[in-house]
């Protein structure tokens, strides 16, 4: 179990790591306004958006099997995991193909199903991060798609980015929830 910990982590951590490269739009001329331009619209504007995307895509479905070994065996923390597996392969096929509305579609749903499975099986204390999460991703997808359709200079490009907070900060506290539980078996064990 230690191994897998180990796994997860640093998977996990990589892949957060690698997915919010985007933050360096600050210091790489792109030309894409943060505001009122997508986030998605980076991966056009320099190659090292599209790798970072797919190193994370990468690392997030590497991350699935150890993740599994230490998720509780039951279908919500089964959901949980695999939700974090499509979410991986939505960033694998944004950055081979970027521009589609089916690869963000296909985020935006596995971080909505990831967030609700985690408020059905979390334990209370971890819950209301949960809940918090849960409610930050349907806010920010929300408010993502009502600036799109109200065209431009709409903040858009605002709306995208805190959607990618949003995720990123969804999968850390997921996965701290996940390493730093003690393992059920093991208690039950010394028991």
């Amino acid at each position: 179990m230690r191994a897998a910990r180990l796994a997860a982590g640093i998977l996990s951590g990589i892949g957060v790591v690698t997915y919010s490269a985007w933050l360096l739009e600050f210091v790489l001329p792109t030309g894409i306004s943060p505001l009122q331009q997508s986030a998605e619209q980076l991966l056009s504007a320099q190659p090292v958006f599209r790798v970072a995307l797919g190193v994370s895509g990468l690392a997030f479905a590497l991350a699935g099997p150890p993740l599994l070994r230490l998720a509780p065996v039951h279908w919500m923390a089964r959901l949980t995991v695999g939700s974090l597996g499509v979410f991986s392969i939505a960033l694998f096929g944004d950055a081979a193909r970027p521009g589609t509305t089916a690869f963000p579609l296909l985020a935006n749903l596995a971080a909505l199903a990831g967030a609700l499975s985690l408020v059905l099986w979390w334990p209370p204390g971890w819950r209301a991060w949960a809940v918090v999460f849960l409610a930050l991703v349907v806010l920010t997808w929300l408010a993502a798609v009502t600036a799109a359709l109200l065209g431009p200079d709409h903040l858009v490009g605002l709306f995208t980015r805190a959607q990618m907070l949003v995720r990123a900060a969804l999968i850390l506290v997921g996965v701290t929830y996940v390493v730093v539980t003690p393992d059920p078996r093991r208690l039950s064990a010394r028991a």
